[in-house]
């Protein structure tokens, strides 16, 4: 069970967490559908990196939306989550030879479009997390 009441504000049990704050909330959500869309980089890549960053940051909600799906990656996806691996061992210390192998394969700004991603989504599956949000959460009645 969450930790704190749903808000009124909200299509998800996610969003009516962060509905309390409903500036906050909308916000979040138009950054989250930007970066969780077709850019420099694809949204099924993207959905990827989510579902393997979802298994270690500790959001049960964000978890059962499923796991990673090797079956699909092609080469720009295998490194993207790899670097998303890489991101959940090192955090703040990856070191440059790693960006030197994305380099051969991702232009800056899709760099730099996969770095925002990875920091958005742990934040928001850290948020998730440090409110209990849970699987098939039911946020009618509030």
């Amino acid at each position: 069970m969450a930790r704190i009441s749903f808000s009124l504000h909200g299509e998800t049990p996610f969003q009516r967490l962060l509905g309390h704050n409903r500036q906050i909330m909308e916000l979040w959500n138009q950054l989250g559908d930007l970066l969780g869309a077709d850019g420099t980089l694809s949204a099924e890549l993207k959905e990827q990196v989510r579902r393997t960053l979802a298994q270690k940051n500790g959001c049960e909600y964000c978890q059962a939306k499923g796991k990673p799906e090797p079956h699909l990656f092609d080469k720009k996806t295998s490194l993207a989550v790899g670097f998303a691996e890489v991101f959940l061992k090192q955090r703040d210390a990856i070191d440059e030879s790693t960006f030197s192998i994305l380099k051969e394969e991702f232009s800056d700004q899709e760099i730099s479009e996969l770095c925002a991603f990875i920091c958005f989504t742990t934040a928001s599956q850290y948020f998730g997390a440090m409110m209990n949000l849970q699987p098939n959460e039911k946020s009618e009645g509030v």
